[in-house]
């Protein structure tokens, strides 16, 4: 069983640029850039959350029970692994070496001839991996851009309607 995940290093970069942004809002001028910046990183984690991946590229640390678990990972997208922690039988904390495992697709795998380490009973295994897209596709992009303006427009709290342009750029980017 996995454990909620921790961002443990932010991301540096957003998909939606400062210069988008003001263009989406129609803004050309300085004095909104810091509220802007904010929605920006706004509506990319509400669109993280809504679809189930991270789309910055950050580095998150996750917990799980067994090695086991490693054969379906929480985090997508996965683009490399960090570490892979665990504590010994004997009760040290010790770091895999990466010529036991690989990392394919949203799996962890044993390389050719390698076992599992033994793990204290009880105690979590910890995945430490750099996550996100390089470059969301143009509908996540554009559903964050309409986020931001919605967001921008309506500085208080409005009813939403039931299904809105931004559920539908994000429907087919959903993961379960």
């Amino acid at each position: 069983m996995w454990l909620q995940p921790t961002v443990t290093i932010a991301a540096t970069s957003e998909p939606v640029s400062l210069v988008e942004a003001k263009r989406q809002v129609r803004v050309d001028f300085d004095d909104d850039d810091q509220n802007l910046t904010d929605l920006i990183a706004t509506a990319r984690n509400h669109a993280e959350k809504y679809c189930g991946v991270y789309l910055a590229q950050q580095t998150v640390a996750v917990q799980a029970d067994d090695w086991c678990d490693l054969t379906h990972l929480p985090i997508r997208p996965a683009q490399s692994i960090a570490s892979l922690a665990y504590v010994d039988a004997a009760g040290a904390t010790q770091t895999l070496a990466t010529t036991v495992y690989e990392l394919r697709g949203d799996t962890v795998v044993l390389k050719y001839g390698q076992v599992w380490p033994s793990i204290r009973k009880d105690s979590l295994i910890t995945l430490t991996a750099v996550v996100g897209f390089a470059e969301v596709e143009p509908a996540v992009k554009h559903a964050i851009l309409l986020r931001i303006a919605d967001l921008y427009e309506t500085r208080e709290s409005a009813g939403e309607a039931n299904w809105t342009s931004f559920d539908s750029l994000l429907s087919n980017h959903r993961f379960y």
